[in-house]
Formats: C-alpha cells, sequence, structure tokens
C-alpha cells in the first residue's frame, strides 16, 4: 500500500510537471461548418491527449478562396502559425519554393507512410526537391450529387438514380414550388464545373484539359457538353434563392425545399450533426451515377517554418502534430465524422455510413485528376473567377465561357 502511495504520489507529480510544460500550438484551417467543426475537433483531442499540449484552434471563414489569402500573408509576413490545412495540391507551392515550409521527411521517416496511403501518388503534390513538404489527411471529392427524399416524395416521384434523370426531374419539381437546385453563395459553385466535367467529360477529358492543358481538349464537344450542362444549371438558381453557406443547403435537402446538390463529400458531415440518415433522409450519388471514379482531392497539413529562438518545445509539438494526423487511431475518428475517406488502408471501416461505402467501392479504379492538383493557384483562381461571372452574368454565353476557359488553360503553367 505504501508502495502504491508513492508511485500514484510521483504519477501526479508527473503529469503536473508536464502540464506546465505544455505549449500552445496554433493551427489554423476553414472547417468552419458544423460537420468540419466537429471533424477537427477530433483531431485537437487527439492531440491533446497524447502529447499533454494544447491545440489552440484559429479558425477561418471562406473556406479556401477566404482563408488561404490570409494564410500566406501571415506566412510571408513572419507571423506564421504552428501547423495549417490547406488543399491537396499547388496552393503552398511557392511558400515551399521559398523555404517557409519544414521538410517533414525526417519526422516520419520511420512510419513507412507510402506503405499505408491508399493512394502513394496523394504525397507527390507535397514532394519538392527530395523533400516531403506535407501530409494528405484524407481524400475528399467533389464528384457527388446529393438529392432530397423529402423533395421527390411530394411531387410522389422516385428519387432518381442518375444526373440525367435528375435533370428530367426539374420541370415537376418546379411547378410543386421547389428548387431544382439548393446553391450557397460564394466558392461552392466553383467546383461544379469539374464534377460535370468528369461525369458528363469522363477521364480522357480530365486529363487532357487539367494535366496536358490542352486547349483545343476545351473547345471540344465533350467539353462543350459539359459547359451546355452548367448553362442549364444556373438557368434553375437564382440569387434570392441562395443561401449562406453549404450546411443550409444541406437543411433545405433534409426539408424538402430544395431537391439536389453538386458538392464535396464533406457535406456528409453537415448532414449527420443535423440528423440526415443516407438512404432515408437523402441519397447520395457518386459521380453524379454515371462514372466508376472520383476526384482524388483533400485536405493536407503543413507546418510553417517558425522563427529563430521558437521554443524547440513548439517546434516538437509540430513534428508530434504530423504523426498524430496519419495515426490510424486520429485518421479513424476524425474521417469517419468528416465524411471523407482515410488515407490509410489498414483501419476498420466496417462502420462507415453508406456514402464512404460506396466511395470506397470506387476507390479502387483508381483517382481522378483534379484541378487542385494540377493546375497553380493563378489558374484556379481564373477559372474560379470565370465561373463566378457566369453564373451571376446571363450574357456569358457558352461560347464565350469555352473560349474564355480554353484562354486560361493555354496559359496555365
Amino acid at each position: 500500500m505504501k508502495k502504491f502511495t508513492v508511485v500514484a504520489a510521483l504519477a501526479t507529480a508527473l503529469m503536473g510537471s508536464s502540464s506546465a510544460m505544455a505549449v500552445d500550438l496554433e493551427v489554423t484551417h476553414w472547417w468552419t461548418s458544423a460537420g468540419e467543426a466537429a471533424a477537427i475537433a477530433e483531431f485537437a483531442k487527439v492531440f491533446e491527449e497524447q502529447t499533454g499540449n494544447n491545440w489552440v484552434d484559429s479558425a477561418l471563414a471562406g473556406s479556401g478562396t477566404g482563408a488561404n489569402p490570409v494564410i500566406i500573408s501571415r506566412i510571408i509576413g513572419g507571423d506564421p502559425m504552428g501547423a495549417t490545412q490547406m488543399n491537396t495540391g499547388r496552393d503552398a507551392e511557392e511558400l515551399i519554393q521559398a523555404g517557409l515550409m519544414r521538410d517533414l521527411t525526417d519526422v516520419v521517416a520511420d512510419m513507412d507512410i507510402e506503405s499505408f496511403y491508399v493512394d502513394p501518388k496523394l504525397l507527390d503534390a507535397c514532394r519538392y526537391e527530395g523533400g516531403l513538404y506535407c501530409l494528405p489527411i484524407n481524400i475528399h471529392s467533389w464528384d457527388w450529387l446529393w438529392l432530397s427524399t423529402a423533395a421527390y416524395e411530394k411531387i410522389g416521384q422516385p428519387v432518381p438514380k442518375d444526373w440525367n434523370e435528375y435533370v428530367a426531374s426539374w420541370p415537376a419539381l418546379q411547378e410543386a414550388g421547389i428548387q431544382p437546385f439548393g446553391l450557397a453563395t460564394g466558392w461552392p459553385f466553383s467546383g461544379i464545373p469539374g464534377v460535370l466535367m468528369s461525369a458528363l467529360g469522363g477521364p480522357e477529358l480530365i486529363n487532357r484539359v487539367y494535366v496536358d492543358k490542352d486547349p483545343e481538349a476545351v473547345r471540344s464537344p465533350e467539353f462543350r457538353k459539359v459547359v451546355e450542362a452548367l448553362d442549364s444549371l444556373r438557368k434553375v438558381v437564382s440569387p434570392e434563392t441562395m443561401v449562406p453557406s453549404f450546411g443550409d443547403v444541406g437543411t433545405q435537402l433534409l426539408e424538402g425545399t430544395a431537391a439536389g446538390n453538386i458538392h464535396g463529400d464533406w457535406l456528409a458531415g453537415d448532414l449527420q450533426v443535423a440528423g440526415g440518415v443516407p438512404g432515408e433522409d437523402y441519397e447520395c450519388l457518386p459521380a453524379l451515377g454515371l462514372g466508376t471514379q472520383l476526384g482524388g482531392g483533400g485536405d493536407s497539413f503543413y507546418f510553417p517554418v517558425l522563427p529563430e529562438g521558437t521554443d524547440p518545445a513548439v517546434i516538437q509539438a509540430q513534428a508530434d502534430l504530423a504523426r498524430i494526423l496519419i495515426s490510424p487511431e486520429a485518421q479513424l475518428k476524425f474521417n469517419m465524422v468528416k465524411g471523407s475517406m482515410p488515407i490509410r488502408t489498414d483501419i476498420d471501416l466496417s462502420q462507415a455510413n453508406p456514402c464512404m461505402q460506396k466511395a470506397l467501392e470506387l476507390l479502387p479504379n483508381g483517382l481522378l485528376a483534379t484541378g487542385d492538383a494540377n493546375l497553380s493557384s493563378d489558374a484556379q483562381q481564373q477559372t474560379q473567377d470565370l465561373n463566378t461571372e457566369f453564373l451571376d452574368d446571363d450574357s456569358i454565353t457558352v461560347d464565350d465561357y469555352i473560349e474564355r476557359y480554353a484562354s486560361i488553360i493555354e496559359s496555365a503553367d
């Protein structure tokens, strides 16, 4: 008994000592919706439990389009955060080239990461001149059509099985006073053209545009079909029906006031938080119900080089977080809430919801190229600007859109 008392007292003292030496690690990200906030909280919990340090959450509104400039400005300006989420792709390319991002090669050297990444090619966007400057922590895809069970019950029709059936249902939905397509303001529209390109144009078109950067592919009949679909879509969306965030679109789907939406699989997290049940309250169709592959984007974490004189414990906390983010425990907890596919092949996903199960079934078919991974930040911004203009200005014709898009691709690096 006496020995136990001594051991217990020692353990208490050590815990107090550890707590006293705890450091703060600021983490920036743009996960601000209900589902996203619940997911990032899982990472924070594991980090704090395993290290005794403090996760200082710095959420930035506006997704990548609003948050990225703030993140980049802080790093360039000499006020870096301890870690930051960014898209898996070329968003941080110039920061890496400038030596402002930490090389993680030694940090994960003993983890044999290529052995458990679902697709080791995901790491390609993180590599530069032999170094590893980020860690993909999930596989997200824009390529989903979300459909409201309640909306189709109201018009007495079965929920569509693919994009073509969905488009055919628009007149009946409008006659019943239901929005055919729910849309949030700002960035959500920017992902839709790529989804239509994948589903209606196919892998060959995606590769010619994003990888080969061939302007003639943009002028092809296949791409015209994509833009015509985008044109039809903008005609059933009006500014007065648009909502502030994609989470609000999820609410519309559950209520049946909007029938459908094209959005990334992170919408699943918000639908889950709102109590929606896939297969009962809504349906999720990967590749719009037409294709057999998904785009392979997602999120990565980067660790900026911290200023000279930074407490070594903070630098160690960076390394600890990097390893935790791709650990089996954190990967399972985070992705089951986020709605994205984990990057690991060695965790039990038997409890994943039906939408994630559909995605996992397609994963062996390989991942499609994405604009995030293959276009520079400048080219991405130009396409986003064009998409926003096309949505807002009916005078921009299909031909106008095609020629402007071709010009962007022709000059893209």
